[in-house]
């Protein structure tokens, strides 16, 4: 009976360090998943960032005409 609990003490180290390196693959996956969303996310607004900046520059860079006065 000894040899058995011993048998099942070793199974279950067995799985519960399978199951952490199951849970660890899961966290890591969750983990590059995010980083990637957040530097796709930050490329994106620093796109529209610029795109409006440079928006901004070429109405300021516009020459401004005067408005005709009318006549009556």
């Amino acid at each position: 009976m000894a040899d058995n609990t011993k048998e099942r003490t070793q199974a279950e180290a067995q799985f519960k360090k399978t199951q952490k390196q199951k849970e660890s693959a899961e966290a890591m996956a969750a983990y590059v998943a995010d980083a990637h969303a957040v530097r796709a996310k930050t490329a994106r607004l620093k796109q529209l960032r610029l795109a409006k900046e440079a928006a901004d520059k070429a109405v300021k860079d516009k020459p401004v005409e005067k408005a005709k006065k009318r006549s009556t």
